[in-house]
């Protein structure tokens, strides 16, 4: 097991800062208001890109007033790490939190449930190569060239690192730095699987299997995978033929999470609301930027072990993750 090290030096500071007033954050963002009589605050990671947060949550706010005695006061962080810190001081008793935010922290809360997206709570990071690559099993990357997703990507680039190193590869100091024994090129999911095969010079791909497993005829997956994946039905669609050289651990999705030491007979009411909210009581089709998942399965810290075995193999801390 690799010594875990910090390569976001801005990052260790990250929690201290952006935890103001309620949950610490950019703006405040309120749920309706008006059905509850007991405030729950709820902290946000922070959007990607322009998403309006207020809009996107909104559904979810006006749910759970409906269904508990809870006004939902809810609040965007300012990075990934102040969401995990406004859990730990007492400063929200909902997050919406990522996946390595549960390893950062699990003794100070309580996974509610998993999110749901496309159909399923869990997802899945492969690794492909093209049928004349000369490939045949990891090891053979050795010395060669495989393309990945942004450093950082859970899926595309973190597991099958993770992959990798598993199977023998030294993964040197990546995915901050570079491998020892062969070569990465990031750039995205789709960009990383057509460059693998267009370039005869790039021998392998590592992806989320929402971009490679139409390539991958069914016959080359786990059966694992074709009962969980969300992608299991469009395998093998596409005219072009991949084959699989890896597939990764089951990915369980991000969820919220409660704070363990809330004290409060909403606490057991919230997490009943969610885990039997359906998607058309949170997503509303026609909104801009509507939310990204349609409902919640019950979850543990436990079902988060992968992220953390990844994060042991290479040497991560959550704050190395958590605000790039």
């Amino acid at each position: 097991m690799a010594n875990r090290r910090r390569f976001l030096k801005s990052a260790a500071a990250a929690g201290a800062v952006g935890i103001t007033g309620t949950a610490g954050c950019i703006g405040d963002i309120t749920g309706g208001g008006s059905s509850g009589d007991e405030e729950v605050r709820m902290v946000l990671n922070p959007a990607e890109g322009s998403v309006d947060m207020q809009e996107q949550y909104q559904p979810l706010f006006d749910y759970l007033e409906e269904e508990t005695d809870a006004t939902i006061e809810a609040t965007e962080a300012d990075s990934y790490t102040a969401t995990v810190e406004a859990i730990r001081n007492d400063q929200a008793e909902l997050a919406d939190i990522s996946p390595s935010g549960v390893i950062a922290a699990p003794d100070q809360m309580d996974i509610v449930g998993i999110r749901v997206a496309y159909g399923a709570e869990r997802y899945f990071s492969l690794i492909t190569t093209t049928p004349d690559s000369g490939i045949e099993e990891l090891s053979d990357i050795e010395d060669q060239v495989i393309g990945l997703s942004g450093r950082l990507s859970v899926s595309g680039s973190l597991f099958p690192l993770y992959m990798l190193s598993q199977a023998g590869l030294d993964t040197g100091s990546a995915p901050d730095g570079n491998p020892e024994n062969f070569e990465t090129e990031h750039s995205d999911h789709d960009t990383a699987l057509n460059t693998m095969m267009e370039r005869d010079d790039v021998h392998a791909a590592g992806t989320g299997a929402f971009v490679s497993a139409p390539y991958v005829p069914e016959d080359q997956f786990s059966d694992q995978f074709m009962e969980v994946s969300a992608e299991a039905d469009g395998v093998g669609e596409e005219d072009d033929e991949l084959v699989l050289l890896a597939e990764s651990d089951p990915i369980p999705r991000a969820p919220i999470v409660s704070r363990s030491n809330w004290d409060s007979s909403l606490k057991e009411d919230i997490e009943t609301a969610l885990l039997e909210v359906e998607e058309d009581d949170i997503v509303d089709p026609d909104a801009e930027e509507p939310l990204w998942f349609t409902g919640l399965v019950e979850g543990s810290v436990d079902d988060y072990e992968p992220i953390e075995n990844v994060m042991d193999e290479l040497g991560l801390e959550f704050a190395d993750i958590a605000d790039a």
